[in-house]
This record gives C-alpha cells, sequence and structure tokens, in this order.
C-alpha cells in the first residue's frame, strides 16, 4: 500500500488542503522525485527531478499536474514520489504521494487469417502468449479511416473473429490491455485488402436472406458495431464520388451542401445541370434512407462498459460521417444515443482512461455541425 499504481500513458493530477487553523499561507511548492529500476526506492534514494521541465503545470498552487510525457519521456524509471511543501508563518508541512508504474502486457504477438476477402468475410485474430502480473483484461482491434483511429471490435478472448471495411493495404492495430488499464499497441505487419461486397450492398435491404441483414438482426454488439462501420464507410465513399459527379457536371458546390435539394434552384437552367441535379437527389435520398435504417440497429444495444461506449460512438462517428445525408429522424436517433453515451461515460469518469475518452469523443466531435441545422432543414449542413 506503500505505492499508488499509475499507468505511463496516463496524467496526474494531485490535489492539496491545508488542514488546521491557518491564517497565512506563504507558499505553495510541488517537488518531483524518483528512483531508478530495481531500487528498493527507500527515501534516501529518492532524486529531485528536473523542477523546469514543461510537463509540470501549477507547481505553485495547491493543484498540481503532469503530463504523460513524465513518464513516457522516462521508460526506465519506474518509482516517482510527488511532494507539496506549506511555507506558514511559523512553519513547514510536507505530504507526500508514491507511484509505481504500471507495467503493460508484453511478450505476445498477433496475426489475421485470411489476409484479403471482402465486406463480409469473417477475418480472424489470433494473439497469443500475451502475459501481465495483473493479468489481460481484454483486446481491441482498430483500422484507420484517413488519419482517424476507427475502433473495430474488442474481446476478452485472444482470439477475435470480426468483418473489416473495405479498402487495399490496411493496416491493423491491436491494444492489449492488463486489469489496470494499461495497454500494449501491437501493429500488425500484414497488410489487409478487403474487397466491398456490392452484390450484399445493393440488396441488404430487399433480400429477405442477405447476410448482412441477418448479421444485423444477430443483437450482438460487435457484430452489428462492425457492420456498421463497414456499410457507413462504404456509404461515405459513395457520398463523395456522388457530390464530386454532381460538382464536375456543372452543379455548384454550394447548391448541393445543404439539403433538402427539392427546394434548391440552380441559376443556370442548363438540360445537363438539371439532370444531373436530379440523379444527384435520387442518389442522396435513397442513401439517406438507408443511413436511417441502418441507425435504428443502435437504439437498443447496451452500455456496460467504455469498450461498449468506444464501439458505439466510433460507429455512430461513421454513420454519421456524410452529414448532408442525415434525415430528421436518424438525427434524432443519433443525437438521443449520444447523449445516453455521455451520461455513462460520465458516471464512469473517474475510472476510464485518458484514451478511452479521446476516442468515445469522436462522436461528440461530428455532432458539433450538425446540431444547430437539426430544427432548420430536414437534411444536416455540411460544416
Amino acid at each position: 500500500m506503500e505505492y499508488q499504481f499509475v499507468n505511463p500513458t496516463t496524467q496526474v493530477a494531485l490535489f492539496s488542503i491545508a488542514i488546521g487553523n491557518y491564517i497565512r499561507i506563504e507558499n505553495i511548492t510541488w517537488n518531483v522525485y524518483f528512483a531508478e529500476r530495481n531500487s528498493s526506492a527507500n527515501y534516501s534514494q529518492w532524486t529531485l527531478f528536473n523542477q523546469q521541465t514543461p510537463w509540470f503545470f501549477g507547481r505553485n498552487t495547491s493543484n498540481f499536474t503532469s503530463t504523460n510525457q513524465l513518464f513516457l519521456q522516462n521508460p526506465d524509471i519506474q518509482f516517482w514520489k510527488f511532494e507539496v511543501v506549506y511555507s506558514f508563518p511559523t512553519e513547514i508541512s510536507i505530504s507526500a504521494l508514491n507511484f509505481l508504474i504500471n507495467q503493460p502486457p508484453k511478450n505476445g504477438s498477433c496475426s489475421i487469417s485470411p489476409t484479403n476477402g471482402t465486406t463480409t468475410t469473417a477475418f480472424q485474430i489470433s494473439c497469443p502468449d500475451w502475459i501481465d502480473e495483473d493479468g489481460i483484461k481484454d483486446y481491441s482491434v482498430f483500422s484507420y479511416d484517413s488519419s482517424n483511429k476507427v475502433m473495430i471490435a474488442f474481446s476478452s478472448l485472444s482470439t477475435i473473429e470480426i468483418l473489416l471495411p473495405s479498402g487495399n493495404d490496411q493496416r491493423l492495430t491491436i491494444q492489449i490491455r492488463d486489469q489496470l488499464n494499461c495497454l500494449t499497441e501491437y501493429n500488425l505487419s500484414t497488410l489487409i485488402s478487403v474487397r466491398s461486397d456490392f452484390e450484399s450492398i445493393d440488396n441488404f435491404q430487399s433480400s429477405t436472406n442477405n447476410p448482412i441483414v441477418n448479421l444485423l438482426a444477430s443483437g450482438n454488439q460487435n457484430t452489428i458495431g462492425q457492420v456498421l462501420t463497414s456499410l457507413s464507410q462504404e456509404f461515405n465513399k459513395m457520398n463523395t464520388e456522388n457530390v464530386d459527379k454532381a460538382v464536375s457536371s456543372g452543379i455548384p458546390a454550394a447548391s448541393i451542401s445543404v439539403s433538402s435539394l427539392t427546394s434548391q434552384r440552380l441559376s443556370s437552367n442548363a438540360e445537363l445541370n438539371q439532370s444531373a441535379l436530379i440523379e444527384f437527389n435520387e442518389q442522396l435520398n435513397s442513401q439517406a434512407n438507408v443511413r436511417e435504417y441502418l441507425i435504428s440497429f443502435t437504439q437498443n444495444l447496451l452500455i456496460t462498459t467504455s469498450n461498449t461506449i468506444k464501439l458505439q460512438s466510433s460507429s455512430l462517428a461513421q454513420l454519421t460521417k456524410a452529414t448532408n445525408q442525415l434525415s430528421r429522424t436518424t438525427l434524432s436517433i443519433a443525437a438521443e444515443r449520444c447523449s445516453k453515451l455521455s451520461l455513462a461515460l460520465d458516471s464512469m469518469s473517474t475510472k476510464v482512461s485518458h484514451e478511452d475518452a479521446e476516442i468515445i469523443s469522436m462522436c461528440f466531435e461530428y455532432f458539433k455541425c450538425c446540431q444547430w441545422s437539426f430544427t432548420r432543414t430536414y437534411y444536416c449542413a455540411r460544416c
């Protein structure tokens, strides 16, 4: 009980208060000490750390913060002590907390099979031999959409079966986390190529035995999240292509950035522009209907852990990315879902790591752009 665990990826915020009838506090100073790895870390062995580092904030206030760079930039240091010194007119009072760096999972590897397939192919990720003295808590799989990290799945088991979004030469990252939420990121060296299953995508609403519909009807949170992410990325690509095509056909970009387009009129009466606008409008409404159908599967998903919040917020971020295709119903469901996720996140705020909160925030970032137009237009405005 002499030491408290801290994960190397986490910042530390400490709060102090003077106890007693002190009329005046003359000065408050925070000091940071360290002891080398394998040291018994007796108090006589503490070494004062450089106090001028840019990683410290509030050194002369009651509230002190050290960023995670203190630990990340000094990986060989295992023991840390944070000390606050209160100076009063007649005496000095000192209090300190000792921290032990929690070591992340190690000695394992991860692999995936097969290395290519379609958006309805079941890929299997295996992560054997990972060890941690605190025990392995879970494994999470992430892909990348542009520069954004997208959560695909999570599992307490070392073998995970997943569906992947389309794309060539995809890189996947696996997060292996221990019971104290310290994690190791493992980047798969194998590049994955996934083709779109266009047949299943084209008729998944009209077919009674479509594999996508069957997966959505499974009720499994991981499966639904994977399908929603994969389909959303497909429709996001289609939307970008449709917009580019409309612009190249002579339709001003400003005329298609806010929908419903039925109220839009072009300044030019060119037949090509009008026909292109009609075609774009049809595709837009068709895909908007699909998004409305897809988001309905998020309404009854359970919110139990930070992993469920991460997965659902990641799926919602992809599903609502094409803001010009969000109907009132879609926005209502998405806004309600984000509200529930935020309340759940708030209830576990003291137990959620900075990394988890960062991933979850994607959901709320996307909604900054579209909430303002929710009551003004049938579709959300593209910001």
